[in-house]
């Protein structure tokens, strides 16, 4: 059995004359990636594996998660392949894992993120949201036979805002 996170990277910032690739998270992106986190920080086994795209919004969104779970940021394994909006980088990264690493997660862009989501999860979604989590369970062994397995949460921060 394997165990995935996927979070995508909390709401940016387009006000900064930056590259696309350091943009910032603007202060909803904060609250919202805070949010999450903590409302999973009890509900979740951790990882074995933390793998985050280098993009400023992804790998500071997966930092916000890593502190609000207990973690240290250090663990994080930035991989400039999840710098991926078409998800095949995404599903060969993942596919690619150590079989050793039982739940990993995972911190990345859309369009893969939702892509991933509708092909490996049994919940179709029209859009991962941003500092939208998903964790989906695969019957397998190995990350090299990944195939479709069980969506257990799809959340999003306007679901814990009331």
């Amino acid at each position: 059995m394997k165990t995935l996170y996927l979070v995508r990277h909390a709401k940016s910032s387009w006000e900064f004359d930056v590259i696309d690739h350091e943009r910032p998270l603007n202060k909803r992106g904060f609250k919202d990636a805070k949010l999450v986190s903590k409302h999973l920080k009890d509900k979740l086994k951790l990882p074995d594996l933390v793998m985050s795209s280098d993009a400023m919004r992804a790998k500071t969104t997966a930092y916000i998660f890593m502190k609000n779970l207990g973690m240290d940021e250090d663990e994080v394994v930035l991989n400039h392949q999840l710098y991926d909006f078409s998800g095949r980088n995404l599903t060969k990264t993942i596919s690619d894992c150590d079989d050793d690493v039982n739940t990993l997660m995972v911190f990345g862009h859309n369009h893969a993120m939702t892509s991933f989501v509708n092909a490996y999860g049994d919940k179709p979604t029209g859009n991962v949201a941003t500092s939208g989590f998903t964790h989906i369970e695969f019957d397998i062994d190995s990350w090299k036979d990944l195939k479709p397995g069980k969506t257990k949460i799809s959340l999003y921060p306007k679901q814990l805002k009331n």
